[in-house]
């Protein structure tokens, strides 16, 4: 019998949660735990990490697991290499959900940089107002930079001081439009973006609002990851879950 674990926190897992419900996948919904009200899934669901790759293979063992479906974050990288290392170990088939990564266009004026740190080196030296769209977790680098203002966008309340001088937050969850991320833009006066090449449709809004006000973007590229098998929609998850093999890695 097929029972999946679903790595999960994306768009595109909670739509697959609602179709593995719909067809009678058996299937363990997995939140790591990171946001403080996650979007409820048909389901059953746990929240938390693992205990590494080592806890993850233990689990895959104790709960009959016999695949895996990594649709978490792009950037949550360190999960997903829990994923590979544990699926190799237990010999229990992973796939990757995964979102095409966003291609520029014509009109976008957007600077590739390979990671976190390469974004703080490409801001401005001259003061500057920049929208500061990659969640809370990597903010404290920034500091570096402290003659910014930044904007943050958040999902929760940040929890005490933001670890940059000056600094503003909103809170609101996604999925967001063109319209209103380029109302967010001129109202706070951003002069740059940084943000992380997360791919999809939800989060995409703010490089199309930069695109019309002439805003440029700082992109971060995604981390490298090992060689894995990846799926791009519905149809290919249920090819892999169903033993199809021509999906490659």
């Amino acid at each position: 019998m097929t029972r999946v674990l679903l790595l999960g926190g994306t768009t595109e897992a909670s739509g697959l949660a609602r179709h593995f419900a719909a067809t009678g996948v058996t299937a363990v919904f997995s939140y790591a735990g990171r946001t403080e009200a996650p979007v409820a899934q048909p389901l059953p669901t746990r929240i938390g990490g693992f205990g590494g790759a080592e806890g993850l293979a233990r689990y895959l063992r104790a709960e009959s697991i016999t695949h895996v479906v990594d649709a978490t974050h792009p950037f949550a990288a360190q999960m997903s290499r829990n994923a590979i290392a544990a699926c190799a170990e237990t010999g229990t088939p992973c796939c990757a959900y995964e979102r095409a990564p966003w291609q520029a266009g014509d009109g976008d004026d957007w600077t590739h940089v390979p990671d976190l740190q390469a974004a703080v080196a490409a801001l401005p030296v001259t003061p500057a107002r920049i929208f500061l769209a990659i969640g809370k977790q990597n903010l404290a680098g920034f500091a570096a930079k402290p003659q910014h203002h930044y904007l943050l966008r958040l999902v929760d309340p940040p929890e005490g001081a933001l670890p940059l001088p000056d600094a503003e937050a909103v809170i609101a969850r996604g999925p967001f439009t063109e319209a209103g991320d380029r109302a967010l833009l001129k109202d706070h006066r951003i002069t740059h973006i940084v943000a992380k090449n997360a791919g999809g449709s939800g989060a995409r809004a703010k490089l199309d609002a930069a695109r019309r006000l002439g805003i440029p973007v700082i992109l971060i590229d995604r981390p490298s990851l090992p060689p894995r098998r990846i799926a791009r929609d519905l149809d290919e998850v249920m090819a892999f879950l169903a033993h199809r093999a021509d999906l490659g890695v």
